[in-house]
């Protein structure tokens, strides 16, 4: 009988496959020029970053900035370059395969931001951080983007599979990923795309290979509203809301798998001698293992029916108090799902991290690599280089020094998963 290597030695021997194959693309003298191409515009990548950053792309508003994305993909001369039907922005790098339906990679940033219509984009730059709402989420992986394609045409590095270029729509909150939904829908790219590099953010200190589970919830309770002297004792909305909120918090969550709720907004009433007519919170739980984020659900569902329940009939204000009425909306659902161990594409990624001396963690968030998880593709998010901080407050900023280090990663993962002709 032949012997059969463990699970553990092809681990490692996949891993050694990796390591050579990144080692040799590294070394080429291309690749080397567009590692270079990196520093010697910086300050090009910063200004593309401040005038993105400026364009204002609140949750089911990106038009402006696709357009701008759009409009610089094909100045760096990206094929096909269009917008889809939901709003993505998508620029093909051809491959060097002929066969009618190749195998693409895709490399995807989202070009939303959590900010609404109407935030004040005030843009600046102090020393070497940039300030700005969205500044390092998302423009500091959108600029990945640009410089990654940049690179390879000044390079002219061609690679084995064509690379998809994709600004989407709809990461972020309420969008509830429907960009990237929408790409794994249409049969050109659901039948085509075998890897997806997912940019997103600063920093090269994580590898997202877990794809957090969440549920988001619009959660309404209706009155008949009145005075608060003449209808005193009219069942009250947000009283209902709030005992609800107190029933639905001790809800024991396990330490392991990880698992969390948060009631994020609260709604309702018109001023403070009224009796609402109605109240609305908005609540978004998460978890590592789907039965847990359904077990949560179940848990809000109840609060609520009990809340109802609960409230007091009797006719303080000598007037009928009528009924009241609960509604639950589902306004967001990302599926949980995980990247195998023996992942190509992780191998691949832990091989550039060991040839760049660069220090990084597997960690779990919900991303645009949610939807290729959940669908047992390769795929995994990280972010642009350089550093960021204060994400989804108007102090948000973001420092580029070091960002070479993680277009340098981002280039190499690119070559080594589509390929590079020689």
């Amino acid at each position: 009988m032949a012997n059969v290597p463990s699970a553990a030695e092809s681990r490692t021997s996949a891993q050694i496959s990796a390591t050579q194959q990144v080692a040799r693309i590294a070394a080429l003298a291309p690749v080397e020029a567009a590692a270079a191409w990196f520093l010697a515009h910086e300050e090009q990548l910063i200004e593309r970053q401040m005038e993105m950053t400026r364009i204002p792309a609140p949750p089911f508003g990106e038009s402006a900035r696709a357009e701008w994305l759009a409009a610089r993909f094909r100045e760096l001369g990206l094929e096909d370059v269009h917008i889809d039907d939901i709003g993505n922005v998508i620029g093909i790098r051809p491959g060097l395969r002929s066969e009618s339906e190749p195998k693409y990679m895709a490399i995807t940033a989202h070009i939303d931001t959590v900010f609404p219509a109407g935030t004040g984009l005030n843009m600046r730059r102090e020393g070497n951080r940039l300030y700005g709402p969205g500044v390092s989420d998302n423009s500091a992986g959108i600029t990945a983007l640009l410089a990654l394609a940049g690179a390879l045409g000044h390079a002219d590095i061609r690679t084995e599979w064509p690379l998809a270029f994709i600004g989407n729509v709809g990461e972020e909150g309420e969008g509830d990923v429907r960009g990237m939904r929408y790409i794994f829908a249409e049969p050109r790219w659901r039948d085509t795309i075998a890897a997806t590099l997912v940019l997103d953010g600063a920093g090269t200190d994580t590898i997202v290979t877990e794809a957090l589970g969440s549920k988001r919830f619009l959660v309404t309770v209706f009155g008949p509203g009145g005075h608060s002297w003449s209808d005193f004792g009219t069942p009250n909305p947000i009283v209902v809301l709030a005992r609800a909120i107190d029933q639905f918090s001790r809800t024991p969550v396990p330490a392991s798998p990880k698992t969390a709720f948060n009631i994020g907004v609260i709604t309702g009433g018109t001023s403070v001698n009224s009796i609402p007519e109605s109240a609305s919170i908005k609540v978004d739980i998460r978890s590592v293992a789907g039965e847990q984020v359904e077990r949560l659900e179940r848990a809000l569902r109840e609060a609520i029916e009990r809340a109802v329940a609960q409230e007091p009939r009797a006719n303080y204000g000598g007037r009928s108090p009528g009924e009241l009425a609960a509604d639950i909306k589902l306004i967001g659902s990302r599926p949980a799902a995980r990247l195998n161990s023996d992942s190509p594409m992780l191998a691949v990624v832990q091989a550039v991290d060991a040839l760049l001396d660069n220090n990084a963690r597997l960690q779990r968030a919900s991303t645009d690599a949610n939807i290729p998880l959940s669908q047992g593709r390769e795929a995994v998010a990280i972010g642009a280089g350089g550093a960021g901080g204060g994400a989804h407050t108007l102090h948000e900023w973001y420092d580029p020094t070091g960002r070479d280090l993680g277009l340098r990663r981002i280039l190499l993962i690119a070559l080594a998963v589509a390929g590079v002709g020689e």
